[in-house]
């Protein structure tokens, strides 16, 4: 595969500087904010206090500040408001941008870019676009990480109603089980050690996906799960691990 990169949609960012900035992320986001002791970024969730998924995104260290990644527009109104609401007495001070540009790089780096922690193929992210590299419409890259089964966002996850586990962000570098007490942890941490989930996300393919939302059904017209985000003929759908072999009218692939 050639090398190419991409202008991502709806993305929003989040500046959060004083000297309690990594104290206030760790009690609050789902991986352990010392992994930027030795890395560039990091993939992390905001959950409810009962542990249910409410925002995914990247922190990125810089010099005396850090950057979240996160969806655009409304969400990243709705992640600011509900980090402030966090902020108490800490010693930060956040200030969101509703609307930023960020491109996603696959088969190459550049520079300022950082890694994609979810997995070793989604590439590189970068604030400033690419030089002497192809681009791509948002599809090649949508379709790219459809087929790792690499969730994106809210188009894949529901806020208020998923968990991490469902939703695979333990396997996407999106959870620490080692550091302390995080909102929402409790959930999550025995959804997996007692392997409590009983449906996940999947990738699947058909010629003819059904729109976002819609109930899918097994071989016996029984509801195996619902449709999420897809790009022509791949797509994600949350199903039940049961049924993920006996779907009607899709292949699961990852």
């Amino acid at each position: 595969m050639n090398a190419f990169f991409v202008k991502l949609q709806n993305r929003g960012l989040i500046h959060i500087e004083g000297e309690d900035r990594f104290k206030f992320l760790q009690g609050l986001i789902s991986n352990d904010i010392n992994l930027l002791e030795s890395q560039p970024s990091l993939y992390a969730c905001l959950l409810t206090p009962q542990g249910k998924f409410l925002h995914d995104f990247f922190v990125i260290k810089g010099d005396d500040f850090l950057l979240i990644d996160c969806e655009g527009g409304d969400r990243a109104q709705d992640l600011y408001k509900r980090l402030n609401l966090y902020r108490l007495r800490a010693a930060v001070t956040l200030s969101v941008e509703n609307n930023n540009d960020v491109y996603a790089l696959v088969g190459a780096s550049a520079n300022h870019a950082v890694p994609d922690a979810r997995h070793p193929n989604m590439g590189f992210r970068s604030f400033e676009k690419p030089v002497d590299m192809e681009e791509q419409p948002f599809a090649a890259w949508d379709e790219h990480r459809i087929r790792l089964c690499v969730p994106d966002g809210s188009r894949d996850m529901i806020p208020q109603s998923s968990t991490l586990i469902e939703c695979r962000i333990d396997t996407l570098n999106g959870v620490s089980f080692k550091k302390g007490c995080y909102v929402g942890q409790e959930l999550t941490a025995r959804m997996h050690h007692r392997g409590l989930a009983k449906k996940h996300l999947y990738a699947v393919e058909s010629d003819a996906l059904p729109p976002p939302g819609t109930e899918i059904t097994d071989k016996n017209s029984k509801i195996a799960g619902e449709m999420r985000s897809s790009c022509g003929a791949v797509g994600i759908a949350q199903i039940k691990d049961e049924a993920q072999l006996h779907l009607a009218d899709l292949k699961v692939i990852c």
